[in-house]
């Protein structure tokens, strides 16, 4: 298996997390990268450096918009007055504002709360070659799955919180999302999503929430007390063309595998039903019972099953990383989730 990886990746290295009122240690650190990168050399991965991103990959998922703020934002930023090592929003738009005709200020300021969902972003002049660089890795292991092989995307930053104009929960481009919309392009006809990450996949449930050729499904802690808290209940099923398409299966603080593994095949079996013709991983391992933001109880073993049980769909297969923030236990679990995928 091949594992798309390039040392760009590691540039990004946010400082600033707001937790309960204070401001803490950033979890999303390089050392998360080098860690599952230890385990894939372990391993002896065919670990390669992908093309660079294709632009109409890019273009398939988020706006033009959003992509030139990601870019070029840094820039304005750091022309403000008296302005921070790292852009985080002070003001986002409320649905109250929304339904009175709010629009994108000509401010970085107001655009930096505009494309930001939450304060858990930080951009810098690192960011964009970063999430680009990630989004390639995506998108090459997207055409290996397009020509019937399986790959590991090796993406840092993270993805599955962005939604096509907005950044949010660490994650800045969705690559999940791209890999999706590339196998698309590539001939699949229908293509499935299981994000296994603690979170809520709920950036990407947005980019497909009203089409029926992209399955979303994501198993998460509830969001009634876990982030996002206002997404991921059960009763988003998608709307328009896409109504039945989105499944949420969220689970009690505290649920290990058995509980866990039962949402899993529950997944799987709606996979099935589709009928997709390839399938994208969003693997978060942040899941797992010595999560430093924990809210599930998955153990080791409870992902090597997993990846047995995602495996055994016989699909071609996007494996694309997400969270996990015990940079001790990354590299374990990746290795036993491959392993158990492997068969």
């Amino acid at each position: 298996m091949k594992a798309f990886w390039t040392d760009i990746q590691l540039a990004h290295a946010p400082q600033f997390f707001l937790q309960r009122g204070v401001v803490r240690r950033n979890f999303e650190t390089p050392a998360r990268a080098e860690a599952l990168l230890a385990a894939c050399h372990a391993l002896k991965l065919d670990v390669v450096a992908p093309p660079a991103a294709d632009h109409a990959a890019l273009i398939a998922v988020h706006t033009q918009e959003y992509l030139d703020f990601l870019r070029d934002g840094p820039a304005e930023w750091a022309a403000l007055a008296d302005h921070g090592p790292e852009m985080v929003a002070n003001i986002h738009p409320s649905p109250e504002m929304m339904a009175t005709g709010a629009k994108p200020s000509a401010s970085v300021i107001g655009r930096l709360g505009w494309f930001t969902l939450d304060t858990a972003c930080p951009i810098t002049p690192d960011t964009w070659p970063a999430s680009v660089a990630a989004a390639a890795g995506a998108i090459a292991a997207a055409d290996e799955a397009a020509a019937g092989r399986s790959a590991y995307a090796l993406a840092r930053p993270p993805g599955h919180h962005a939604y096509a104009a907005r950044a949010g929960g660490h994650c800045y481009l969705n690559n999940a999302a791209i890999a999706a919309a590339r196998l698309r392009a590539k001939g699949a006809a229908r293509v499935a999503v299981l994000d296994i990450d603690a979170h809520h996949a709920n950036g990407t449930q947005g980019i497909f929430w009203t089409r029926d050729d992209v399955l979303v499904v994501s198993i998460h802690g509830d969001p009634a007390h876990y982030y996002p808290w206002f997404v991921g209940h059960a009763d988003e099923i998608g709307a328009g063309a896409g109504e039945g398409f989105s499944l949420n299966l969220p689970l009690p603080r505290g649920t290990g595998d058995e509980g866990w593994l039962s949402a899993v095949a529950r997944g799987i079996a709606t996979i099935g039903r589709f009928g997709a013709d390839a399938l994208v991983v969003s693997l978060g391992f942040d899941a797992s019972k010595d999560e430093p933001l924990g809210f599930l109880a998955v153990t080791e073993d409870g992902f090597a099953r997993a990846g047995a049980a995602i495996g055994g769909l016989g699909l071609p297969t996007v494996l694309v990383q997400e969270g996990g923030y015990n940079v001790d236990l990354l590299g374990t679990l990746l290795t036993r989730f491959l392993a158990g995928f492997a068969g």
